[in-house]
């Protein structure tokens, strides 16, 4: 077995091989650019090595740099992780005519299946069923728009060389034709080097199937069942799990098959991934195959007992496979929640800074029965770069049942605090309180299908408002104790946001808090409270229900979240509470006439000036941050009065670009 490893890669999964890398007694070297000079993987690794500045073309990009850092330390073999080189033939080439082993797919397998135009032809005839389209290389905005009515609008608009939900969109007509080719392919040219573009079909109401599979360098191959990727937003998984709700055995064999057909024809020999857009009526297409290990792997692990990452290490080293078809079952059900460095309440925009709080849900099995799996990359403390993707973890869990498997990712995204940037850690949360998802009614278009307007929080269910009562009332007493004030007081009033809650407050032999609520029959009992002042999370136990809060002091209250729901909580007399219904609400300030970037970024282009007239839905600016061209157009009729920005000028999340009359 190999004794040294070098990881080509960064953050989470650097991390999740070197955990592997140790159970198997395998020392590491971690590479690393500029501005992963203190990260966690540098920390875990046995040795580092320094390969250029934080621009990703300039250091983890560079094959000469790995292959440097490989000779200088000793190291015998490379793992590419995901991203970066991982698909890069030419890589995996250099590194075996350097007698350097590649812990991925040969590269013939990898040229095959990497280019998505190719990968195509080679699953058709291998006969896997694929979606209409046009696989040759398209040269100008005008031919798009013309194979695209050909094909019949939507169309999917995709970088040949591209992943990771980059190089990708959707035209419903000719304008959205012509403006999107032109993005994908910059998008495509910036992120991978390749700006080449081919069109498909949209499938309408599709669901994302992708089916996990596993060869060695002796012929052998076997699918580990599939996961399903259809909770999607700007075609970047979201949300994963495994097995999906929607296959039948005759159709997760039927995938499976196809799966390992499409292998075993390119004599795949490492962990890969078959991608598959279905139908509600189970219906599938190829979409497309990674050759590398999937982001999502973890929940494959979780219902099958494989490492993965342990059978890519074994694969290349030449052993065969220890299982067979056969002896692989599904046990279980698993969930994964992306955690990434954005605003939900900002459509979602990147949002890099300083990690200054990081609470994670304790790792392994719990009491209610689910187990938590969290790979991350990061440590309270470190900084959200935007130079790379802003994912903070992977947040698993796992059950005997898919229920059971919601109920638990829900409690330990409650478990989970992160402050000092944005994050989507509450839409996650209001998606796993979402009837639809969990009836397992999934589709691409989730998320703009239930969350059209944004996502803006959800308001508290009733029995939200009781545990912010409940929390309210019990942080009210602990703080009145510490300050010496204890009050005798047992009839209070609770506002959640505006909404009264008259309380009658009482203390049992235990001394739990028993709260008595106006509208509620029977008196509501909160123990094992865990929370003292300072602390950002509150934890109880109310009716028998454990929860976990996120709790932050406020003026004259507190500031209360509980998964996706979130108010301003005040514990006040009656007497003060009916004065309190009679403030008004501050309104905001009218910012409608304004265009302000809507994230730290640089200016690609302000395609208007002073006194021009722009009509509703035309561009007005386009900002690039973490190699993504985030196009702003107007939401009204105007007339420009102001510019204030132009092409390759660095901006801050709200400041302004253009100003309407």
């Amino acid at each position: 077995m190999f004794k040294k490893i070098l990881i080509a890669n960064r953050g989470e999964i650097a991390v999740r091989i070197i955990k592997t890398c140790r159970k198997m007694g395998i020392a590491t070297v971690q590479v690393y650019s500029e501005a992963d000079a203190g990260s966690l993987a540098i920390e875990m690794a046995d040795e580092a090595v320094l390969i250029g500045p934080a621009p990703a073309n300039q250091s983890y990009l560079l094959a000469d740099r790995i292959v440097e850092a490989v000779r200088q330390t000793g190291a015998e073999a490379v793992h590419p992780g995901f991203g970066f080189l991982s698909e890069n033939a030419g890589f995996a080439r250099r590194l075996r005519d350097e007698g350097i082993a590649f812990i991925g797919p040969n590269p013939e397998a990898i040229e095959a299946m990497g280019d998505k135009i190719t990968s195509k032809r080679f699953a058709a005839e291998a006969g896997v069923s694929t979606v209409p389209g046009h696989m040759g290389l398209i040269e100008s905005t005008e031919e798009a728009v013309r194979i695209a009515r050909e094909i019949g609008y939507p169309v999917m608009i995709k970088a040949s060389a591209g992943g990771g939900g980059k190089g990708i969109r959707v035209a419903h007509s000719d304008d959205d034709m012509a403006e999107g080719f032109a993005a994908v392919k910059a998008e495509a040219l910036n992120a991978f080097g390749d700006d080449r573009v081919f069109l498909e079909k949209f499938i309408v109401d599709p669901r994302h199937i992708e089916i996990q599979v596993l060869g060695d360098k002796h012929g052998n191959v076997v699918h580990l069942f599939e996961r399903e990727c259809s909770i999607q937003r700007r075609n970047q998984k979201v949300i994963e799990e495994a097995p999906s709700p929607l296959l039948d055995p005759e159709t997760r064999a039927a995938m499976g098959a196809q799966a390992v057909a499409l292998a075993r024809a390119v004599n795949y020999d490492s962990a890969g991934t078959v991608e598959f857009v279905a139908g509600q009526d189970k219906s599938f297409y190829f979409l497309e195959m990674n050759t590398r290990l999937q982001v999502e792997h973890p929940v494959t692990e979780l219902i099958t007992g494989v490492d993965l990452v342990e059978q890519m290490i074994r694969s290349a080293w030449g052993e065969k496979l220890a299982f067979d078809q056969d002896e692989l079952k599904i046990d279980g059900w698993a969930i994964e929640s992306r955690i990434y460095a954005e605003d939900p309440y900002r459509g979602f925009l990147p949002s890099i800074g300083r990690l200054v709080r990081y609470e994670q849900p304790e790792e392994g099995l719990h009491a209610d029965g689910y187990t938590v799996r969290n790979d991350s990359g990061v440590r309270e403390g470190d900084e959200i770069s935007m130079f790379y993707d802003p994912m903070i973890a992977k947040l698993c869990a796992w059950a005997p049942t898919r229920a059971e498997a919601v109920e638990g990712m829900a409690r330990a995204l409650e478990d989970t605090h992160l402050s000092g940037l944005g994050h989507n850690v509450p839409f996650l949360a209001a998606v796993m309180d979402q009837p639809r998802f969990r009836s397992g009614h999934l589709s691409t278009s989730y998320i703009k299908d239930e969350f059209p307007d944004g996502f803006h929080g959800l308001p508290p269910s009733p029995a939200q408002a009781r545990i912010m009562v409940a929390a309210a009332m019990a942080m009210h007493e602990i703080l009145s104790e510490q300050a010496g004030d204890p009050s005798d007081r047992t009839e209070w009033s609770v506002l959640v946001d505006a909404s009264p809650f008259p309380v009658a407050l009482s203390y049992d032999d235990d001394e739990a808090l028993t709260l008595s609520l106006d509208g509620h029959p029977e008196p509501v009992r909160l123990s094992d409270i865990d929370w003292r002042p300072g602390l950002a999370q509150f934890r109880a136990v109310l009716d028998g229900e454990p929860f976990t809060a996120e709790v932050a002091r406020a003026p004259d209250g507190f500031v209360i979240r509980h998964r996706a729901a979130k108010a301003r909580v005040r514990v006040l007399t009656p007497a003060v509470a009916a004065l309190y219904a009679r403030l008004p609400e501050k309104q905001a300030a009218d910012t409608s006439k304004l265009v302000l970037s809507p994230m730290p970024g640089l200016v690609v282009a302000i395609p208007v000036e002073p006194g021009q007239e722009v009509k509703a839905g035309e561009t007005v600016a386009i900002i690039e941050a973490m190699k993504m061209q985030n196009i702003l157009k107007a939401e009204r009729d105007g007339v420009v009065k102001a510019v204030s920005a132009k092409a390759g000028d660095p901006v801050a999340a709200d400041d302004v670009l253009v100003e309407f009359a």
